[in-house]
This record gives structure tokens, sequence and C-alpha cells, in this order.
């Protein structure tokens, strides 16, 4: 039987509050966990309905070292048992669908003023609900929308609107954050960052070329 442990009742509840604000984004989402060799962490990974994933880690262990189960699920287990050892559910591996990036060779590029990139979400957010698309979502053409260009550690950065808008989704900006709070803008030759104070927002550079046959 898969295990969970976090002993730690405040770690438990920031996971708590990732897992509930990805379900509300996708109400079928699978969380995948995966512990950190010798360091004591979990790292929660997410997919979204924006084509980015988000991620947090919290201080703990998982068993199998490799896991996802079901969002709901696990929020059940969070919020219902709330034990520091928990069952988050049956393995759902196999129906795990995204790329994760790599634990190495990240670069930080820039930082983004925190004040900022909320009100760019904001007002991104604000549009969308006036565009929204037949499938009631925004169009593609707006999520794709480069918001802001960084230039850094040999890289030079652009951040679509699709990934605010899951900063802003999964509560990782906050409403008034102070003047000198910022938004970590890190990258490698394929995949890009961005890490507030409660979590990350990662996705890929340059999509994935088609397999010629």
């Amino acid at each position: 039987m898969p295990e969970l442990r976090i002993p730690d009742p405040v770690e438990r509840d920031d996971l708590g509050a990732f897992v509930a604000r990805a379900v509300r984004l996708d109400g079928g989402v699978l969380v995948r966990l995966r512990a950190r060799p010798d360091r004591g962490r979990v790292d929660v990974w997410a997919a979204t309905p924006f084509d980015a994933l988000c991620t947090r880690s919290v201080e703990g262990e998982v068993e199998p070292a490799d896991l996802t189960v079901s969002g709901n699920e696990l929020l059940a287990a969070l919020t219902v048992a709330g034990a520091p050892v928990m069952d988050p559910g049956p393995p759902r591996d196999l129906m795990w669908r995204s790329e994760l990036p790599p634990p190495e060779g990240w670069r930080r590029v820039d930082d983004l003023p925190a004040r900022v990139v909320g009100e760019v979400a904001e007002r991104g957010i604000n549009v969308a609900r006036d565009n929204v698309g037949p499938k009631g979502t925004p169009p593609a053409s707006l999520l794709d929308q480069e918001v802001f260009t960084v230039s850094g550690a040999g890289f030079e950065v652009k951040v679509p609107l699709r990934c605010l808008f899951v900063l802003s989704g999964m509560g990782f900006l906050v409403s008034e954050p102070p003047e000198d709070e910022v938004v970590r803008v890190s990258a490698t030759d394929t995949w890009l960052r961005l890490d507030s104070r409660y979590g990350a927002v990662v996705r890929r550079r340059h999509a994935l070329l088609p397999l010629l046959v």
C-alpha cells in the first residue's frame, strides 16, 4: 500500500491547499509525488488546463518514491484523515502524461516584481472573462501572449500569459505583496520556471518537434 508521511501539520495544510487549488482548476487532476534523494522532502507536481505544470515541495517521505495518485483522493486523505501518515490513494502511474523537467541544470535568469506580475495576471484574467472559447477556456492566442521578456545567464526567456494564469489560479500570488517580493525566473535550454513564495510554474520553452515517419 502506498504511504505518504508528513509529520508537520503546517506542511500538511500547505499541501492540502495546493491540491485543493489543483482540483479546482481540473476536477480530474492527477498529482505526482516524488521523493528527493536523501533530503527528507517530497516534490509535488500537477498538470493544469493551461499547458503548464505547477509544483511545490513539502517536508516528508513517500513510498514508493515516485507515485501518481488522484488529486481528489489525495485531498480527501489530507483533509478528512489529516494524520501524519496516510494512504494517498491507489497508484495511477500509467495515467500520468506530462513530461517533468530535469532536476539539475537550472540557471537563474532574472527576478520580476511580484506586484507587477500580479497586476499583469489580473488584467489578463479580466480580458479572458470577455473572450472565453467554446470549451469554456480562453483562446490559445490570448494564453500564448508573451507578457514578459527577461535576459540573463546566457538566456533570453519569454514568459507567456498562460504561466501567470497558473500562478494566479494556484494561489501562488498574494494580493498585496511587499515591495521587495519577487517572482524568480529560471531556465534551462528547454524549460522555463517561475518561482513565487508558495509554489512554482514550469513549462517547456519550445514545443517538442513531431516525429517523422
